[in-house]
């Protein structure tokens, strides 16, 4: 791929944003989560807890919960996906509530056919309800390294940042009648498993089990927020991320990663919504 002298100040602009952007990490996934399911699939490789892999085979796939709840929260870690043909698998980072009238806040990444890029599936769910789906390919073969993918979540606003980048916002606007996720603490959730029937090019592609074990790595988990425990949360005090905003850089950012690599959104999908888009679009 070639680039020009424009692309190539672009993307010095975001690398230098990117290294503003790192959080120290201080998280151990040997005190902070538990391999929740998997029947052994997802393994803790180091002492320190700083490596830990999920897999997926034709029998199950697996996955990890924080132990705490959290009512609010930044929420980070460095990914590594399935290399190859790792169509119809979903790997996933995001934060959700128990009950069937649940909020969950959303990275998925949809496996590919070899040679095809990945598909960045964010949503938000509120009261059981989602339908607020952007798609993304990403700058970057999410294979080859790791990346950091962060989940802001405050009073005002949802962020998600991909190497420290903003790819999306989603505001709470109560004020004109749009739920928000604000009111049911939420665990931190990540997972390795099949979805062939809808998850590559809509379902086309099924799963190769030839390939598997399909095999994912995350390193470098740290979470901090607001600790839910005996019906109350409680914050760490003067935590930057509880009123984290997008400055004009940040909303730049956003709107260059949606007008080169969003691959859909709901807001401009008139066959899905053939009434008109829903409210928070506008």
């Amino acid at each position: 791929m070639k680039f020009s002298c424009g692309t190539r100040f672009a993307f010095l602009a975001l690398f230098l944003f990117a290294l503003q952007s790192v959080c120290v990490y201080a998280g151990s996934f040997h005190k902070d989560v538990q391999i929740h399911w998997g029947d052994g699939r997802g393994k803790i490789h180091d002492n320190e807890g700083k490596l830990l892999s999920l897999s997926l085979d034709k029998s199950s796939g697996s996955g990890f919960q924080s132990n705490q709840e959290f009512l609010y929260g930044k929420a980070e870690v460095q990914m590594k996906l399935v290399p190859g043909n790792s169509a119809g698998t979903v790997t996933t980072f995001y934060l959700k509530a128990p009950g069937t009238m649940w909020d969950e806040i959303d990275f998925e990444f949809l496996g590919n056919i070899s040679g095809h890029p990945y598909t960045l599936h964010t949503n938000v769910y509120t009261k059981g309800t989602g339908d607020k789906e952007q798609q993304f390919h990403l700058w970057f073969d999410p294979t080859l390294g790791f990346h950091t993918y962060c989940i802001t979540w405050n009073p005002q606003r949802i962020i998600f940042t991909v190497d420290g980048i903003p790819i999306r916002e989603f505001k709470n606007s109560e004020s004109i009648g749009i739920p928000f996720p604000k009111d049911q603490p939420m665990r931190v959730y990540a997972s390795l498993w099949e979805a062939e029937h809808w998850a590559t090019r809509g379902g086309l592609e099924k799963t190769d089990w030839s390939k598997a074990p399909f095999t994912a790595f995350y390193r470098n988990y740290n979470v901090e927020g607001c600790v839910w425990a005996n019906g109350k949360s409680s914050c760490p005090a003067n935590s930057p991320w509880f009123t984290q905003t997008l400055d004009k850089s940040g909303i730049d950012k956003v709107k260059w990663a949606q007008s080169k690599y969003m691959v859909y959104n709901y807001c401009t999908d008139t066959k899905r919504f053939p009434k008109g888009v829903p409210k928070v679009c506008t």
